[in-house]
């Protein structure tokens, strides 16, 4: 936990104006990908907790 908290606070001290909003404009683009993903395979998803629950 030591190197990412020293990386993410050397990122952060680094970055300036323009730089910092397209590191937002980047994560903002990660979770709009993850949202898409998930929703379509939501119903896969669904499917396979539901067999493992089962099988419990």
């Amino acid at each position: 936990m030591g190197k990412l908290s020293r990386f993410l606070n050397k990122v952060y001290c680094d970055l300036k104006g323009s730089t910092l909003i397209e590191m937002a404009l980047y994560i903002a683009l990660v979770v709009i990908v993850c949202i898409s993903v998930v929703t379509a395979l939501g119903g896969k998803l669904q499917s396979v907790f539901q067999s493992i629950v089962d099988s419990l």
